[in-house]
């Protein structure tokens, strides 16, 4: 087999393969991945910062915390196999939360705490959980789910009560207090076990739960030592229930030894002055927060010392070439580095490295270690070669174990042979980077969050005065992307353009929000009934 090593191609087998140093990963398949974290070596003192408050949580406190919470939660009955969900903002506790249940060889399901109460039901009644983690100012989003409760805010409870309706069975701070149990019995976790439930829309629209394990989330903490250098400092503004966001402040970079300051949300005034004050050298943004640093650069330059700050991680979604020089030309010492992934691969793909890779604008760096790529023409399934455009497939040992409870879904998505498709249009090019040029599926894609069409047509067309609708996303330069409705009136109605929006947004969570609504007299399908939906992007791009 030989490999072309400026690209990365192999010739007989249509394979793309990293050119980055293979990382070791463990042999023991008994190995959980909070343990593996934990028996990294590192010489870091602080693992977390509330940026708010200034609480700090040493690596000794962080461990004695999670052995403290486990053996709590297995005293409520939590076992291996039990899935547990969390609705929390970002907080010093969410890591100790979700690497207590992981341990159990219990999984953790996160959801975001902007989710409506609907939206966090529908992933109760699909996931299941026997516990949940939230807060008092999130519990009312539970109230209809007689969950037993655990809340994670610093003022501590009774152990029941206090919460409203809520089934409230105890306080994470007092847990963090209590001695572990000797009773407890350590079941043996296999490293193909599921350890993480994040919900994505995948391929194909409708929020999914992607099943992660712990080797998944092993070889994410590899690749991150591959790429970052040990006991460093950054600030985490992304939300943790994010894949990007979860599997590195809350799982990769503790193994790393880096202190992380932890925002409860973005808010552009408090990320800087955490800048500021705490002094670290990388960040972690989506394209949106990059813009904004972009269009008030001046400012932001004249009020904060930004002089410790080296490098700009971006993921999340496509950053324009562009939003890039300009970031590069007005904050010259930073260095962006892009990367490409999907919670189906743990968030990894490919990624840069190097200044000089960085200089390869638009693309998402070289394929990450371990990781193998092939270019498939959508339409006749031929494999192709160098500087091809077609769908990007996948083999990685981040590549997840499937999706929960659809083996439909997981056949169509990942192959016999363990190509994963991602549904985006790609082409590596001769030196082996990246290029993602399209979706393929129909995602599209707010402030970095997923929102699936599919999803907000059904809602649309449950209105009594809408005869057809499609969504399609309509390019915005802060968010990136945000949906747009094309409607059909049933006859003889006068229903708005506000009437329309107000409806959504009393429904859905603020990223999902209709921005604009135009009216048509039918919606372009194909002769089997799918949306034609590229012919309405060019509708719209026309007029824009």
């Amino acid at each position: 087999m030989t490999i072309d090593r400026k690209s990365g191609f192999c010739d007989s087998t249509s394979t793309f393969h990293s050119k980055r140093e293979p990382m070791s990963l463990p042999p023991n398949q008994h190995l959980d991945v909070p343990s593996f974290i934990s028996s990294q070596p590192h010489r870091g003192k602080t693992a977390f910062v509330d940026a708010v408050t200034g609480r700090r949580l040493g690596f000794s406190e962080l461990w004695l915390g999670v052995e403290r919470v486990a053996s709590c939660v297995y005293a409520l009955g939590v076992r291996k196999g039990n899935v547990v969900i969390i609705i929390s903002p970002n907080s010093i506790l969410f890591p100790i939360v979700s690497l207590s249940v992981m341990s159990l060889g219990a999984v953790i399901t996160t959801a975001n705490p902007i989710n409506t109460p609907g939206e966090i039901s529908n992933q109760i009644g699909d996931s299941r959980p026997v516990l949940a983690f939230t807060t008092r100012q999130l519990v009312s989003k539970l109230t209809n789910s007689n969950l037993p409760v655990v809340l994670m805010d610093e003022n501590r409870v009774a152990s029941s009560g206090g919460g409203g309706r809520a089934n409230i069975v105890g306080s994470l701070e007092e847990m963090m207090e209590t001695e572990p149990s000797e009773s407890r019995v350590k079941q043996r976790v296999n490293q193909d076990d599921v350890a993480a439930l994040l919900y994505s829309s995948g391929t194909t629209g409708k929020s999914k739960g992607v099943m992660l394990t712990h080797r998944n989330l092993i070889a994410l903490v590899q690749a991150y030592r591959a790429r970052f250098g040990l006991e460093k400092r950054t600030v985490c503004t992304i939300p943790m229930c994010h894949i990007f966001s979860f599997g590195g402040f809350a799982t990769s970079l503790i193994a790393l030894g880096w202190t992380i300051v932890v925002l409860p949300k973005f808010e552009m005034d408090q990320l800087l002055s955490a800048v500021e004050i705490h002094r670290p050298s990388h960040l972690s943004l989506v394209p949106p927060i990059l813009v904004a640093m972009v269009n008030g650069a001046e400012e932001i330059n004249s009020k904060y010392d930004l002089s410790s700050l080296q490098t700009v991680v971006v993921g999340g979604a496509p950053l324009s070439r562009e939003v890039t020089e300009k970031f590069v030309e007005r904050y010259s010492n930073v260095r962006v580095l892009q990367g490409y992934g999907l919670t189906e691969t743990a968030a990894i793909v490919a990624s840069m490295f190097t200044k000089e890779e960085t200089e390869r604008y638009g693309s998402s760096g070289l394929l990450a270690p371990n990781v193998e790529g092939k270019i498939v023409d959508p339409d006749t399934g031929r494999v192709l070669g160098v500087d091809r455009t077609g769908e990007l497939w996948l083999r990685s040992p981040t590549v997840m174990k499937g999706y929960f409870k659809n083996e439909e879904a997981t056949a169509s998505t990942i192959d016999s042979e363990g190509w994963l498709k991602t549904g985006d249009l790609c082409y590596i090019d001769s030196e082996g980077f990246v290029f993602v040029v399209d979706r393929l599926k129909e995602l599209i894609k707010c402030n970095g969050y997923q929102v699936a069409p599919a999803e907000l047509e059904a809602l649309l067309l449950a209105h009594p005065e809408i005869a057809d609708a499609a969504v399609i996303p309509i390019p915005e330069m802060k968010a990136g992307q945000y949906p747009m409705a094309y409607i059909v009136r049933t006859a003889g109605s006068n229903l708005s353009e506000s009437e329309i929006m107000s409806f959504v947004a009393k429904q859905v969570s603020p990223y999902k929000r209709i921005r604009k609504v135009t009216f048509l007299a039918s919606i372009p399908k194909n002769p089997s009934g799918k949306i034609l939906r590229r012919e309405l992007i060019k509708l719209t791009t026309s007029k824009l």
